[in-house]
């Protein structure tokens, strides 16, 4: 089967958010991929799953969230009812400092 696009490059998107969020993270990466789009997510979600982590796992999730960020033409903050955390500002501060979009799930005012 040959691609859809052959000669364009498909863009990629990180999705960065709270896992607290899983439904909306999954559709928007479902919606996102049946754009034509390269979706980078989070590994696993322990706050909707309820998995505990430790203090060194969350930096390291912290660390890879940054490279996939960099590995992204554009990042979209999944802010179910506004709500954008402390990691997901940093992620949105330094995507806006590598000069990726930034866009968001819900308008933001």
């Amino acid at each position: 089967m040959e691609p859809i696009m052959q000669n364009t490059k498909p863009g990629i998107v990180t999705l960065c958010g709270s896992t607290k969020f899983k439904q909306q993270f999954k559709e928007a990466e479902a919606n996102l991929t049946l754009q034509g789009k390269i979706v980078l997510s989070l590994g696993f979600f322990e706050q909707s799953d309820h998995v505990k982590v430790t203090e060194e796992q969350v930096k390291l999730f912290g660390w890879l969230h940054f490279h996939k960020i960099d590995l992204s033409d554009e990042i979209l903050v999944i802010n179910v009812n506004g709500y954008i955390g402390e990691s997901t500002r940093k992620e949105i501060e330094y995507a806006h400092r590598a000069g990726k979009k930034v866009s968001y799930l819900e308008p933001v005012g």
